[in-house]
C-alpha cells in the first residue's frame, strides 16, 4: 500500500510538470525479421531519453505499471509463439517503490515470434507503458504499433504523444465526405450573435459554481452522519483545551485543521487533471464506458446497503494506523495528518457521497474542473464547522446531541444512493442500446425507491440500526411529506404529450432519467418527434437536396445538459418552428458505443498529438468535433450551409435561455439567406 501511495504522489507531482510542457521521453519503432514463409519475428524498439526509466513486462504487485504488449488478433490470422522477449535491462532494489524492479535505460528491444495462418501484410499491436525519472512518474500511456510483414524492415515510428504520419485529408474524406480545409467561417453581422456566445460562456461559469454548491451540500450531509458529527466537539475541544495557555495558538491550529480537511479533498481531484491534459476526451470516455457504469451501479448498490446498516464500509486499518502515527510529529505536519485521519476514519459515511460526486462530475461536461469544484465544495463544508466552532467554542452548546437522527440521515442517503445506482445502469443501457431500462421501467423503479423512503420516514419501514420511534418529529414528518410529493411527481411522468407523441418530460429529471423518446410505449428516435439524421453524410445529402441550412447537434446519450436542451428548450414554439421547418437536424452522439464497419476502423490523429483507432460511432463523431471545430464539449451546436462547407455563425454550447437560443438560430438563417443573395 505504501508503494501505491508513493506512485500516486509522483503522479500528482507530475501534473504540475506536465501542464507546463508535454513530456514525451519514449520513442517507439517497429521492424520485422522474416524467419520462414509463415514465421516472423516482430521487433519493437523503445528509445528512451536520458534520465528516464521504462519498466519491464514483469513488475511485482504494488509497483509501477509494467510494459504490456497486446497484439490485435480478432480474426485469428496468426499465432503467438511463446511470450514477448525483452532485453536484459537493469535489476535494482528501487528505493522509491521499495522492491526489486527491472527497468531499461537508453534503449529497450522487445521481440515476439508469430506464425501466420493466413496471408497478411500487417499486424497491429498496442503497447501500454509507464516511465519515471528520479522525481516523477508520467501516467500510463498507450501507443499503437504497426508491423509490416511485406518488408523485412518496417519503420513505423510512433513517438508517444507526437504527430504521426496520418493523412488527415484522406481520412476525413473517407469518414465525413469533407476535409477541414474545405470548411470556412462566413463573416456576418448578426447583432445577437455575441449575446448567444456570452450565454454559453456564462453558463460554463455557472456550471462550476453549481457543482461547487452540490459538493457543499454533499459535505453538509456528510457532517450529519454518525461518522463525522460526533468528531466536531471532540476535535474542537482538543484544540481549545490546548489553547488554554495560548488561546490564539489553539484557534490558529483549529483553522489550519479545517484548511487541511479542504486540501485533502482538493488533492483527490488532481490526478484527473493529469488525465485530462494527456487526453482531453478521456473523462468522457470514462463517464460513458459501459462496464464502468455497470461497476458504478454495483458499487452504489453496495454503498446503499452499507448506509442501510447491513454492514460497515471501511478503509484498511493500516491506513488509519499510519496516519495516526503521523499525528505525533507535531506542528503543521501533525495537524495535516489529523485531517487525513479524519478523512480515512469517516470514509464509511463520506465514501458513498464522494463516489456520487466523482461519478456525477465525470458525467458532466467540464471534465476535471467539474470534479475540483465539487471536491472544493465538499471540503469547505466539511472543514468549515471545525474552524467556526474553534473560533466560537460557546456555539458547541447549541449543537444537537448525537442520537437516532444520525442513523436516519444515513438511511435517507442509502435510498438516494440506490436511486443513483439505476442512473448509472441507465447510462450503460443507453450507450449500448440494450433497451432494458427505458423510461417506463426507470420511472417505476424510482417510484418504488422514493415511495419506500416516504414509508421509512413515516416509520412504516425499519432497518437494523434504527432506534425505536416513540414519536415522529416535525422534521421527519415534513421530509416524509416532501418525498411523498416527489413520488407523486414521478408518477406524473406517465402523462401523454400530444405535441411530441411521447410522455411528458419532467423538469427535475432532465439528464437523470432516460430521454422520454426512449420508450417501450411511445418510441421516438429523434427528440420531440422531430425529423433528424444520425449520420453526417446522409444529412448533408438531404440538406443539399432541399437546400436548407444544417444544424449539427453534437450530443451524448448520457449528456445531462443535452437532455435539458432537448426536453425544455427545443419544444418551445419559437425554437420548435426553426428546427422543424428551417433547418436539417443532424444529431451526432459522441458516446454511442455501436461498432463502426471494418472499413472505418482506422487510425486517426488526436488534436493534441498521437493517434487513436476509431472503434465505434462515438469515437467517429468525437473525432469529427475535435478535428473540425476544436472542442469536445456537449451539447455543441454548429450551423452550416447545405453543403456543409460554410459555418453560418459562431457555434454555441449549452444555451438554456429561449431568447438567446432563438437569436442564434435566427442569425444562422440570416447568414444563409445573405450568402444565397451574394452568390
Amino acid at each position: 500500500m505504501k508503494n501505491i501511495t508513493i506512485l500516486l504522489f509522483f503522479l500528482l507531482l507530475s501534473h504540475f510538470q506536465v501542464t507546463a510542457q508535454i513530456l514525451d521521453p519514449v520513442e517507439w519503432s517497429t521492424s520485422v525479421e522474416k524467419i520462414s514463409d509463415t514465421e516472423y519475428k516482430l521487433i519493437t524498439t523503445a528509445t528512451i531519453e536520458e534520465g528516464w526509466h521504462l519498466y519491464s513486462q514483469n513488475v511485482p504487485e504494488g509497483g509501477p505499471i509494467p510494459t504490456t504488449f497486446t497484439y490485435n488478433n480478432k480474426k485469428n490470422t496468426f499465432k503467438l509463439i511463446n511470450s514477448t522477449e525483452e532485453d536484459v535491462g537493469h535489476t535494482v532494489n528501487d528505493p522509491v517503490f521499495e522492491m526489486i524492479i527491472k527497468f531499461f535505460e537508453g534503449e529497450a528491444i522487445f521481440q515476439q515470434q508469430v506464425e501466420v495462418t493466413e496471408k497478411l501484410t500487417t499486424i497491429n499491436a498496442t503497447v501500454e507503458f509507464m516511465v519515471c525519472d528520479d522525481s516523477r512518474c508520467l501516467p500510463p500511456t498507450e501507443i499503437d504499433l504497426v508491423f509490416n510483414l511485406s518488408s523485412e524492415i518496417s519503420n513505423s515510428d510512433t513517438k508517444s504523444n507526437q504527430d504521426v504520419n496520418v493523412d488527415d485529408t484522406k481520412v476525413n474524406m473517407l469518414l465525413y465526405g469533407m476535409s477541414v480545409k474545405q470548411i470556412q467561417q462566413l463573416t456576418n453581422s448578426c447583432d445577437n450573435e455575441s449575446v448567444s456566445n456570452q450565454s454559453s460562456a456564462k453558463e460554463g461559469g455557472n456550471s462550476l459554481w453549481g457543482i461547487f454548491g452540490l459538493g457543499f451540500l454533499g459535505g453538509l450531509l456528510a457532517l450529519l452522519t454518525p461518522c463525522v458529527f460526533p468528531m466536531i466537539p471532540l476535535t474542537v475541544s482538543f484544540f481549545t483545551k490546548k489553547g488554554d495557555q495560548n488561546n490564539k495558538s489553539g484557534i490558529s491550529k483549529a483553522l489550519l485543521y479545517g484548511f487541511f480537511i479542504f486540501a485533502v479533498y482538493i488533492l483527490l481531484s488532481v490526478p484527473f487533471h493529469l488525465l485530462d491534459s494527456v487526453n482531453p476526451d478521456i473523462l468522457n470516455e470514462i463517464s460513458t464506458n459501459v462496464w464502468l457504469n455497470v461497476i458504478f451501479f454495483i458499487i452504489f448498490i453496495f454503498f446503499a446497503f452499507s448506509f442501510f446498516g447491513y454492514y460497515e464500509l471501511t478503509l484498511p486499518s493500516s491506513w488509519t494506523n499510519k496516519t495516526t502515527r503521523g499525528e505525533s510529529t507535531g506542528g503543521v505536519l501533525g495537524i495535516f495528518f489529523m485531517a487525513l485521519t479524519l478523512a480515512i476514519v469517516s470514509f464509511s459515511c463520506t465514501g458513498p457521497i464522494l463516489g456520487s460526486l466523482l461519478a456525477g462530475s465525470l458525467t458532466a461536461d467540464g471534465g476535471a474542473w467539474q470534479l475540483t469544484a465539487g471536491m472544493a465544495g465538499f471540503g469547505v463544508s466539511l472543514g468549515l464547522p471545525f474552524a467556526l466552532f474553534a473560533m466560537f467554542p460557546n456555539l458547541l452548546n447549541a449543537l444537537p446531541k448525537s442520537g437516532g437522527w444520525l442513523n436516519t440521515t444515513k438511511v435517507v442517503l442509502g435510498f438516494l444512493e440506490l436511486a443513483l445506482a439505476f442512473k448509472f445502469l441507465s447510462n450503460a443501457d443507453l450507450v449500448k442500446h440494450w433497451g432494458i431500462l427505458k423510461i417506463e421501467p426507470f420511472l417505476i423503479i424510482w417510484i418504488v425507491i422514493f415511495g419506500g423512503l416516504a414509508l421509512y420516514l413515516f416509520g412504516k419501514i425499519k432497518f437494523p440500526h434504527d432506534s425505536p420511534i416513540k414519536k415522529l418529529s416535525f422534521v421527519r414528518i415534513s421530509g416524509a411529506i416532501l418525498v411523498a410529493a416527489f413520488t407523486i411527481y414521478l408518477i406524473s411522468g406517465f402523462r401523454y404529450n400530444e405535441d411530441t407523441n411521447t410522455f411528458k418530460s419532467l423538469t427535475l429529471l432532465s439528464g437523470l432519467a432516460p430521454p422520454v423518446g426512449y420508450s417501450f410505449i411511445y418510441p421516438n428516435d429523434c427528440p420531440n418527434n422531430l425529423d433528424c439524421f444520425k449520420d453526417l453524410k446522409e444529412g448533408l445529402a438531404y440538406a443539399e437536396k432541399v437546400n436548407k441550412p444544417i444544424m449539427i447537434d453534437f450530443t451524448g446519450l448520457a449528456c445531462v445538459n443535452c437532455r435539458k436542451m432537448e426536453e425544455h428548450v427545443w419544444p418551445l414554439s419559437k425554437i420548435d418552428n426553426y428546427l422543424r421547418n428551417d433547418y436539417v437536424l443532424i444529431s451526432l452522439y459522441v458516446d454511442d458505443k455501436k461498432e463502426l464497419p471494418e472499413n472505418e476502423k482506422i487510425e486517426v490523429e488526436r488534436i493534441n498529438g498521437g493517434t487513436r483507432t476509431l472503434e465505434n460511432y462515438g469515437h467517429k463523431w468525437a473525432h469529427f468535433q475535435t478535428q473540425f471545430f476544436q472542442t469536445n464539449s456537449q451539447p455543441y451546436y454548429v450551423l452550416l450551409s447545405p453543403d456543409g462547407k460554410q459555418i453560418l455563425n459562431q457555434p454555441v454550447g449549452y444555451t438554456p435561455d429561449e431568447n438567446d437560443y432563438a437569436k442564434f438560430l435566427e442569425c444562422g438563417i440570416q447568414s444563409f439567406k445573405a450568402n444565397i443573395k451574394a452568390k
